[in-house]
């Protein structure tokens, strides 16, 4: 059987910043976005429905990015109290489910971009 990965209390440690900062980013990309959808609920001209949907799917995609993104920092913690109380393998095993939930919020995040960076060029499309 394949013997478990030694993890010592600093290695979730050091994905602490990290995952601040990724947060950060979530919180200001989320905040970005309300602010934008109180402007087009304020304005006089009206919202193309596709559009709605595209911020709908952004929001959602953006609450499951930062729950993951939480969720991995939550994991991190328990890691942490693991391996402090002598639980090595399983203080692993948490570590490996962290590190799982914080490639899902990046892959996540991608997704967000990808959808912002459509609704960007079709407006552009509408420009010209």
């Amino acid at each position: 059987m394949l013997e478990m990965l030694h993890v010592s209390l600093t290695t979730p440690a050091l994905l602490f910043p990290a995952i601040s900062l990724l947060l950060l980013a979530y919180t200001n990309r989320f905040f970005s976005l309300a602010a934008l959808i109180r402007n087009l609920s304020k304005a006089e001209t009206s919202v193309h429905t596709d559009q709605i949907k595209n911020l709908k799917k952004r929001i959602k995609l953006i609450r499951r990015m930062q729950e993951g993104g939480v969720s991995s920092f939550a994991m991190c913690v328990l890691c942490m109290i693991l391996i402090y109380l002598g639980q090595n393998q399983a203080g692993s095993v948490v570590f490996g489910l962290s590190l799982l939930l914080l490639l899902y919020s990046l892959i996540l995040s991608v997704a967000e971009i990808r959808i912002s960076v459509d609704a960007l060029n079709i407006h552009l499309e509408e420009m010209s």
